[in-house]
């Protein structure tokens, strides 16, 4: 098991964005993201770097519409290739649970890398916008996400007043969380199910 790497890669084109990202699991440090969306390529940076789990992300989409396809898709994409990476879960924790402070704010994330995916989204921001990120879309990505990984997931914003220090807050939390539930912790090939699978 500690020689397989674990990896995903997905192309995604349609006619609003045009994507390539690939995972991989084991190979900590590769950190590559262009979405043409500052912030956006803040948060992902923060949830490669958090998670330990390597990332590229190439995203082109249409702007000159507005963020939310770019966003969307590029949470399509890259659960689908996280997806791959888990491969049928075989060794892993696959839960994960994470509190994370980012100066007055406080976000918790927890997830099920179960094949069951559903989101709870209890975040509220004030502003509608970080640059050029409108911040309701953090919940699309997650819910893209989340659904494309096959992740039960629940992200709970605590309390906060900075928007900005709320969507990393949110980020992270997550970022921790699968940094838990991704850990190989099973040699022998095993999934912790009481079915057998998950």
């Amino acid at each position: 098991m500690n020689d397989f790497i674990r990896k995903g890669s997905v192309s995604r084109t349609t006619r609003e964005t045009d994507i390539n990202i690939s995972v991989i699991l084991d190979n900590k440090g590769i950190v590559d993201i262009s979405t043409g969306i500052g912030f956006f390529d803040h948060m992902l940076t923060a949830l490669s770097v958090h998670s330990g789990i390597s990332m590229t992300v190439k995203v082109k989409g249409d702007l000159h519409v507005d963020c939310h396809h770019t966003i969307e898709d590029t949470g399509i994409a890259l659960g689908q290739a996280l997806g791959q990476a888990l491969g049928n879960k075989s060794g892993i924790v696959r839960y994960g649970t994470s509190y994370i402070p980012m100066d007055e704010s406080l976000a918790m994330a927890s997830l099920d890398l179960s094949n069951r995916p559903f989101l709870v989204f209890n975040c509220d921001f004030t502003n509608q916008s970080c640059g050029n990120y409108d911040l309701c879309m953090t919940e699309e990505f997650f819910r893209a996400f989340a659904f494309n990984a096959g992740i039960t997931l629940h992200i709970n914003l605590l309390y906060g007043t900075n928007d900005h220090h709320k969507a990393e807050a949110v980020y992270k939390a997550v970022a921790h969380a699968l940094k838990k539930a991704v850990a190989i912790n099973r040699t022998d090939g095993s999934v912790l199910s009481t079915k057998g699978v998950i």
